[in-house]
């Protein structure tokens, strides 16, 4: 059965499971690397939209979706 295990790769190339209680099987696996998160760019683009998400239009246009209060 095949199975994904999140795994953390510290500088010396050694894997560890993120969940503590996970226990890496021995035998052969394949590993796939994955881009680092970079939320630069949502970081830069926050503030250019909130000027946008700020605005009552914005509010009422979304209003329907707010739960009842």
């Amino acid at each position: 059965m095949l199975q994904t295990i999140e795994v953390r790769i510290d500088d010396d190339g050694h894997v560890f499971p993120l969940k503590s209680s996970e226990k890496l099987p021995v035998g052969y696996a394949l590993l796939t690397l994955l881009e680092p998160i970079n939320y630069e760019s949502a970081l830069l683009s926050e503030q250019a939209l909130s000027e946008d998400w700020l605005k009552p239009e914005e509010d009422e246009a979304w209003a329907h979706l707010q739960p009842v209060k």
